[in-house]
């Protein structure tokens, strides 16, 4: 009897399997094989291993290290993952409604959301969590925490936090609710004429919630509409469809998807009236628009209804399904690839073509197929959406870097929030010279440290020259060179002034006016914005890019 329940079990590991599998068209004698083989193999260690093993770790074990081998999209969902699938479906999961970052020994609270529990509850960024229902947390990870602050939406949890810059214990009850992330996280008119609109995902009811956001500002005046899709990593297809029909008549094929089977080969189109067919838009996009978001962008782009500005997009062309398994799982599926307007398909990496390291292959530019827009402008299928107007963006200097890995301007902006009451509006808020010394002094005291590129091409350089033996002179040569690099170093904090007082006021921003402020300060220091309100400025601009012949 010493087995019986962990025979069960098996029986029903195998059985999920089984379920994975029964889909499949070719249930053929390779698959009723290896089923076999695997569940021989499960019976067998459970029946003769020295030692007691965890069926359930080691079944979930062989199926993620079996997903590993196809795409990173194809992800099994076991019942204890069903708040993290909740969220990646609807955008909704129970909790407190905040983010968390590690500290080292504690996990902070890094941004309440307005209007959600930690919020209400007045939970602060630097607020440091000491225990969870009496429990301490010392030593628990990011992960840890957000499992614990999670749960079914009416209960409540206690925390212990050590508020920022103080010394005291703070005992809070919150009552966990229902956390739905808004689609659209801000919309506003950036002056008399232009319109802005930010998609921050694509779940349910996301076309309907920019709809709404476009009204609004059409009735404030709005005649030219930027729509940012940066950061929007996708969601639901039907919503992006949904989102193209705003700009376009109905009729019009957005997005078709092929696949293995027929029942994954469909094609999406516009099917109601549009909400406006003429407006200028202008779409934002950068290397983490994925997957909906290229299909909207890509689509506009392709119909020649927006102009797109930015960055090349993630190149994410794979269509996922959810499938239901057996005792509560879940297993989301690459089923199909989905194809734009002009016929592209901007999947950038062949997941099925792996190098020597096993490492899968980005597509090259130089095998890029060439389409064509509805006006006939010559788009290529690059993987990701390339812009019509590329706006560079340098990359951060390694002193702001290092100013992130140590905390030091989110810790500024709360020692900032502690010692002023209140600040400039959110819009208007900039970093006064008299703040940046305060600011400078402040790094200088926590006596930052970071090593440049050049100091370690020259620490290099030195463990070369030492190999190489060579002379006193040499070495002389490269100490000067340190000194130099330590010299023009020490004016980094004057060099790199403008990014850093930008991160640094939208960081204190939020201490005010919590995420929609931080949005609404970026938008006058924002590169892509302001070749945005140059593009419809120029109005012959616009119209030119969306030419035929125009270059890309």
């Amino acid at each position: 009897m010493k087995h019986t329940k962990r025979n069960i079990f098996i029986a029903i590991a195998v059985g999920a399997l089984s379920v994975i599998c029964a889909g499949f068209v070719h249930n053929d004698f390779e698959l009723a094989k290896n089923l076999d083989i695997y569940s021989s193999l499960l019976r067998q260690l459970d029946e003769n291993y020295v030692d007691e093993i965890n069926v359930n770790d080691l079944v979930t074990t062989s199926i993620n290290a079996m997903l590993e081998k196809l795409d990173p999209y194809t992800v099994f969902y076991p019942e204890s993952e069903l708040e993290e699938f909740k969220l990646m479906t609807t955008g909704q999961y129970g909790g407190i409604g905040a983010t968390i970052q590690q500290d080292s020994e504690y996990v902070l609270i890094a941004e309440p959301y307005e209007g959600f529990p930690a919020y209400n509850a007045g939970l602060q960024p630097g607020d440091k969590i000491l225990e969870i229902e009496h429990k301490s947390v010392k030593g628990k990870t990011v992960s840890d925490v957000s499992n614990l602050l999670k749960g079914q939406p009416g209960t409540s949890i206690h925390l212990s936090v050590m508020p920022y810059g103080s010394t005291k214990t703070v005992r809070k009850e919150i009552t966990r609710q229902e956390i739905k992330f808004p689609n659209v996280s801000y919309s506003g008119m950036l002056n008399d004429t232009i319109g802005y609109i930010r998609l921050d995902q694509f779940t349910e009811n996301a076309a309907n919630d920019v709809k709404n956001a476009f009204i609004q500002l059409k009735n404030q005046g709005m005649s030219h509409l930027i729509f940012d899709l940066r950061g929007n990593g996708g969601g639901l297809l039907n919503e992006a469809v949904d989102i193209v029909n705003l700009f376009v008549n109905p009729n019009n094929v957005v997005v078709s998807t092929k696949g293995k089977s027929s029942d994954k080969t469909q094609v999406f189109a516009t099917h109601n009236a549009a909400l406006d067919t003429k407006i200028p838009i202008i779409v934002l996009v950068d290397g983490t628009s994925a997957s909906a978001s290229e299909i909207v962008s890509g689509a506009l782009q392709d119909f020649d209804r927006a102009v797109i500005v930015g960055q090349r997009t993630f190149g994410k062309g794979l269509v996922q399904n959810i499938m239901p398994l057996s005792y509560n799982t879940r297993v989301k599926i690459t089923v199909s690839k989905y194809y734009i307007p002009s016929g592209r398909c901007i999947q950038g990496i062949d997941y099925g073509d792996k190098d020597e390291k096993g490492v899968s292959k980005h597509k090259a530019d130089s095998s890029a197929t060439a389409f064509k827009t509805k006006n006939g402008r010559i788009v290529y299928d690059y993987g990701g959406i390339e812009p019509d107007v590329k706006v560079e963006i340098p990359p951060y200097s390694t002193v702001l870097l290092a100013m992130f890995e140590k905390k030091l301007i989110f810790n500024y902006a709360n020692e900032f929030k502690l010692k002023h009451k209140n600040i400039a509006s959110a819009k208007d808020f900039t970093i006064s010279d008299n703040v940046y010394q305060d600011f400078t002094d402040y790094v200088k005291a926590k006596n930052l440290s970071y090593e440049t590129f050049t100091e370690k091409q020259i620490k290099a350089l030195k463990n070369s020259c030492k190999d190489d033996k060579f002379s006193v002179a040499i070495e002389n040569q490269i100490q000067q060179l340190e000194l130099a690099v330590q010299k023009e170093k020490a004016t980094d904090m004057d060099k790199y002034k403008k990014e850093i007082s930008q991160l640094l006021q939208m960081e204190i921003v939020s201490r005010y006016y919590a995420q929609k402020g931080r949005i609404e300060n970026s938008l006058s220091i924002d590169p892509d914005i302001a070749k945005s309100i140059e593009i419809f400025t120029d109005g012959k601009q616009y119209n030119n890019i969306l030419k035929a012949g125009s270059k890309k």
